[in-house]
Order: structure tokens, then sequence, then C-alpha cells
């Protein structure tokens, strides 16, 4: 997503139009999986590539496209619902509407954990809402020991509102994890961990609203830039994050019979 691939930037216009094409856009995607109002699309890259483009998506009823948003957003609840997140932070703002964060992320036992450090911004638009991402390079937060610094290319969530109370939820990323993984990786992130992760969300969807009443309520810094207390960023102090510049590491010969139960649940 970084364009001219050198220069950090915040996301104009364009670009959440580009993303938001994409989202809806079925020309070019494979569907890999369809089941229980949740789809799986994959594009372009041949199946054994680690780097997929991959997009899903689900129906939310019962859940308003801004609270969707919400949920995305709040970094606090996200600790109650992403059992697969071990530590998430904001690094800074840049502007009312772009921050730096860091994520890092539990893999399928016997896989490494990765983490991220990336350049998200948002934009509500009427009833709908896009939230992206991609990797950056800040001075203070360089790969760890204990991870394996991956890179968005791009992520994000249109959000689009569908009646009243309702709302439909798409998920786009393209990331390189920085491993050759096995093929049966490749297969299960379309076929049970992208499915899991949209049932999830719709899930805290559901709970959010009462959660939030008993967890400061009024503070949405994503909705209202005067309450957000985070440290300036300049993009002077950023740079695009390279994968060529990161470790690479071979788990190909890694079977999936050593892969945890708590994995296979789709």
């Amino acid at each position: 997503m970084s364009r001219g691939g050198e220069m950090v930037y915040i996301p104009d216009d364009s670009d959440f139009s580009s993303f938001r094409d994409q989202c809806e856009s079925l020309e070019g995607w494979h569907c890999r999986y369809n089941k229980a109002g949740v789809t799986v699309w994959s594009q372009g890259q041949e199946e054994s590539c680690t780097v997929q483009k991959i997009k899903t998506r689900i129906s939310c009823k019962d859940v308003p496209a801004e609270t969707l948003y919400d949920v995305l957003h709040d970094t606090r609840y996200r600790k109650k619902w992403d059992s697969n997140m071990i530590e998430t932070y904001d690094i800074g703002r840049l502007t009312v509407n772009a921050d730096v964060g860091y994520y890092s992320w539990k893999c399928p036992s016997p896989l490494k954990n990765r983490d991220f450090v990336t350049l998200r911004s948002w934009l509500p638009l009427g009833n709908d809402y896009m939230i992206i991402n991609y990797s950056v390079k800040h001075p203070k937060y360089p790969p760890r020991k204990d991870f394996v610094r991956a890179v968005s290319l791009q992520t994000g969530y249109l959000i689009k509102a569908n009646g009243a109370g309702a709302c439909v939820l798409y998920y786009l990323t393209q990331v390189d994890p920085r491993g050759s993984l096995p093929k049966w990786v490749v297969n299960r992130v379309s076929q049970f961990v992208a499915p899991k992760a949209m049932k999830k969300i719709y899930k805290a969807g559901l709970k959010y609203p009462e959660w939030k009443r008993k967890h400061d309520p009024g503070y949405k810094p994503w909705v209202y830039p005067e309450q957000n207390t985070l440290p300036s960023v300049s993009l002077a102090e950023l740079s695009v994050q390279h994968a060529d510049s990161l470790e690479n590491i071979d788990e190909t010969g890694l079977p999936e019979d050593h892969l945890s139960t708590s994995d296979h649940e789709a």
C-alpha cells in the first residue's frame, strides 16, 4: 500500500476508495470457504505462496455498523475477545485519524509468534466505516528476539451498514509472515483461522454495548479526537518496513499433527 514503496504517507481518500473497491469486487477472487454466513476468498498468488491476499465477509445481525467500528478501535476491549492477541498498544498519533501501533499475535503451535508495527488510519463515510493499516519501522520499536517481525502490506476492515441495527463486515489482508510456511498453514488460514476470527468479532460486537457501559462509556478517542492523549509522532521518524530487511525463517518442515488442538476449532 505504501506509495512508491519508499515514503511513509498517510492514506488519502483515493486509498480508502481503492480499499473499498477491493472489498466489494469479486473479480479475480477465488472463493475458498462459504459456510454459516462467512465467506473467504483468496487472490492472485499461487496456493503454495505464503504472501496471499485474503478477504473475508460476515453478515452481523443485531450489531450496528458504528458499534463494530468501536469494537475494532477499542484496544482495552480487544483483550476481552481476541484470544490470539499477546499484546497491543498505541505508540503515538500522526493526525486526528491516523496513528502508529504495536500488535503481537499468537501463532498456532508449533509456529513462532509474530508481531507488527503499523501505521493505521480510519475514515467514517456516512453509514460505512473503514480502518486500514500497513507496516512501518519506528526506531524505538525494532524487531524483538522473541517474535518474528511480520509485514502488513495492506490490511483493513470495511464495515457497511445493512439496514437498521445490522451491518456487513469485510476484512482484507495481505501479510508477509517472514517465513516459509508449510502448505497446510496457508490452507488452514482460509478454512479455519479466518472464519473463526470473523465469528469472534461478530460476538464481540453483540457484547460490546454492555461492556462499554461499565468501562468509561464516554471515552472514544477514535470518534472524539480531543480525547486523544497519545504523544505526537512525526512521519519523519518512520520508514516503510521492507520485508527483505527482516529475518526470514523456514518453517516448512513443521508437521500438521503437532498443531495444538485449540487451533482446530472453526
